[in-house]
């Protein structure tokens, strides 16, 4: 079983594959990835060294081009594309059909994982992916409970990788309508939630005004500890209560260190880090922690159990310190 992490530069790549991580995913330095934040992700010449070291490390190295062109402007994700086969990552995470389709016809040597952003949760639908495109690999959206996991996994025709642990999300797996609508901006078109130059913080009277393109979403102490602001996070007032409250979602992270033996139970190949966006710190706290858990598992399966300080740990980097299993145990279909 995988364990997949996230890197936003060269630092969060090489603490990554310290820990203990057997492949890294990772975006070039635009709007190509869903993680297009100014200071993060990685130049041409920053690719080749992140391609390089990896190599080296005897791990894998897997490039996300998860946005969807703009009409007009597709010729750069086609050369991100050209990028990529000549540079030597091992896949590309992809969820456009006219990138999937220019990158098998181009490139059919090239790996191609389906990107959580194309939302396949069933059976017809990987098929399609698999017959089209020849995917190898499709990442399931955090939207199935456990039980549909173990059923997809059983008729699949692809390896599927699951998100792990990280920030929960209550829109359709990037498809930021509410970033879009206050900022302009979406994962799926201009690479980010919540883009770094709509973001200010203001303290006024002891307090922290959290805006984003001049929205107030949140209003904290000085001394809270918060996330990055999002607008489905945020806390409002409304005509009938003055207290501000999350009406849309709380601040909490997914941590599956107690279905790891289903996972993998399950035939589930790749356990994914959510965090492009999060520090070297951050990374590199969450792998080892994965790290131990995977070892755990696969010396003494019958053994295994999520240990305390396992989970107290991923605790501390969690939004809002509050850790969930998701959709995975939802009951309801």
């Amino acid at each position: 079983m995988e364990l997949l992490c996230p890197a936003g530069n060269l630092a969060s790549l090489k603490v990554a594959l310290n820990a203990g991580a057997d492949a890294i995913y990772l975006g070039l330095k635009d709007d190509t990835n869903a993680r297009s934040f100014a200071g993060l992700n990685f130049t041409p010449k920053k690719l080749e060294q992140a391609v390089q070291y990896t190599k080296q490390q005897g791990k894998k190295i897997f490039l996300t081009i998860n946005t969807f062109p703009k009409p007009g402007e597709e010729q750069r994700w086609y050369q991100a594309i050209d990028l990529a086969a000549h540079t030597g990552v091992d896949a590309l995470i992809i969820a456009d059909l006219s990138l999937l389709d220019y990158a098998h016809s181009h490139y059919p040597h090239l790996a191609l994982h389906l990107s959580v952003q194309a939302s396949a949760t069933n059976l017809g639908a990987l098929s399609l992916y698999k017959r089209e495109f020849n995917i190898e690999r499709a990442v399931l959206p955090r939207v199935l409970s456990m039980k549909q996991v173990r059923d997809l996994a059983k008729v699949t025709p692809v390896d599927l990788e699951v998100f792990a642990f990280g920030s929960l999300c209550i829109m359709a797996e990037g498809r930021c309508h509410l970033s879009s609508y206050v900022t302009g901006q979406s994962p799926n078109t201009g690479g980010s939630c919540s883009p770094a130059k709509d973001v200010r913080w203001q303290e006024v009277g002891g307090k922290r005004l959290t805006r984003l393109n001049e929205v107030l979403i949140d209003k904290s102490d000085i001394d809270d500890q918060m996330g990055y602001p999002v607008v489905c996070k945020g806390r409002y007032t409304t005509q009938e209560n003055a207290n501000p409250n999350y009406l849309l979602e709380s601040p909490t992270s997914l941590n599956t260190l107690s279905l790891l033996p289903e996972l993998a139970q399950s035939n589930v190949v790749s356990l994914k880090i959510e965090g492009r966006q999060r520090s070297p710190a951050y990374v590199e706290q969450v792998t080892r922690v994965w790290r131990q858990a995977i070892d755990t598992y696969l010396s003494d399966p019958d053994a295994y159990s999520a240990q305390a300080q396992w989970n107290q740990a991923l605790a501390k980097v969690s939004e809002g310190q509050v850790t969930t299993l998701g959709a995975y145990e939802r009951a309801w279909q």
